[in-house]
């Protein structure tokens, strides 16, 4: 990461306790309407308020010896691990993730988080291990319940799941604000707020991330979705980093630090839901490869070029296909290229 972009995204991170993001909606209704309706928004909610839980009131998965029960108990879900003549029993607190392709869970054992073994995935209507768990018979049964999240886990996974939990480095959950939320990526708001009310117009002015290079727009999405240095430098290798599309974008030959056009947000409305059509996104690529551009010109078809050039990746253990975003020539049998 260039020491400019780590300007930048410690000016985003600052670490001031936030406001409500409902202060922004007087001012900002129409885009904060819309984005209360996308997967960021959601990606974190209390247990008592989590839909998946509510509708499946009862989850069951077997564990090679080991008995994993979600059990729903009023506007709480109850974990139970039997297995080995012994039994454990925590309350769930944190629901990880929409759930379009999965959601995880998290709970407290003696004051330590851990992450659940086991996930919803939508395509199962059920549970399964949950990505990354070690596979094969759990060696406890601390392990058969979930994986200890140490102190840096639970500061990113809050972190990147919610608004107002981490600053100063450390966890506060008596400030959060489930989901991704306006100051997640535009910064703290109540100076902002204050000067508008007092109508101090040079005190309200924020960092405009419209104006921002595709470089520092790739590290501000990394922070959350992985950077290249992150990925290139710790991994993971193979099919498994296909999910972190700032790090695939940035393989891409077309890839760009100062071209606009190949920015996160010249395909993507962060304040909008994930628009899945296809065809929907042609327009984007015309803007380089067109005649007018003077870009490469496909020879196959002028549609739904991000099925051909984007294709969608099984990622092993979750359920789901990712959209790589390294953008290429893509052949049917040709290896995933790491």
């Amino acid at each position: 990461m260039r020491p400019a972009c780590w300007i930048f995204v410690l000016a985003v991170c600052a670490a001031a306790a936030p406001s409500d993001d409902r202060d922004c909606a007087p001012c900002h209704r129409e885009i904060a309407a819309r984005f209360r309706a996308t997967p960021m928004a959601r990606a974190l909610a209390p247990v008592s308020e989590c839909e998946i839980l509510q509708k499946n009131r009862e989850l069951i998965f077997h564990d090679e010896g080991y008995e994993s029960r979600i059990a729903r108990d009023g506007d709480r879900s109850i974990l139970t691990v039997k297995g080995g003549g012994e039994n454990l029993t925590a309350t769930l607190l944190w629901a990880f993730g929409r759930g379009q392709a999965g959601q995880t869970y998290v709970f407290q054992i003696d004051g330590v988080y851990y992450e659940s073994r086991i996930s919803f995935y939508n395509a199962l209507h059920g549970v399964d291990l949950t990505m990354g768990a070690r596979p094969g018979k759990p060696r406890s049964m601390e392990e058969a319940a979930g994986h200890r999240l140490g102190p840096r886990d639970a500061l990113e996974c809050f972190g990147c799941h919610s608004s107002g939990a981490v600053s100063g480095g450390r966890l506060h959950l008596e400030t959060i604000a489930p989901g991704v939320g306006c100051e997640s990526c535009h910064g703290p708001a109540s100076r902002h707020v204050q000067a508008v009310r007092a109508g101090d117009v040079a005190g309200a002015k924020m960092t405009k991330l419209a104006g921002s290079t595709t470089e520092e727009i790739s590290e501000l999405c990394g922070r959350c979705h992985r950077t290249w240095s992150q990925i290139s430098t710790s991994g993971p290798r193979g099919v498994l980093n296909v999910r972190f599309q700032p790090y695939r974008l940035t393989n891409s030959k077309c890839y760009n630090v100062s071209d606009a056009r190949i920015r996160c947000i010249a395909c993507h409305d962060p304040h909008g839901p994930l628009e899945t059509v296809a065809s929907s996104y042609d327009s984007r690529c015309v803007a380089c490869h067109s005649a007018k551009a003077g870009g490469k010109m496909c020879a196959v078809a002028k549609q739904n070029c991000v099925t051909c050039h984007m294709p969608k990746i099984e990622l092993p253990g979750a359920h789901a296909r990712f959209t790589d975003h390294q953008i290429r020539i893509a052949r049917a049998g040709d290896p995933y290229p790491n």
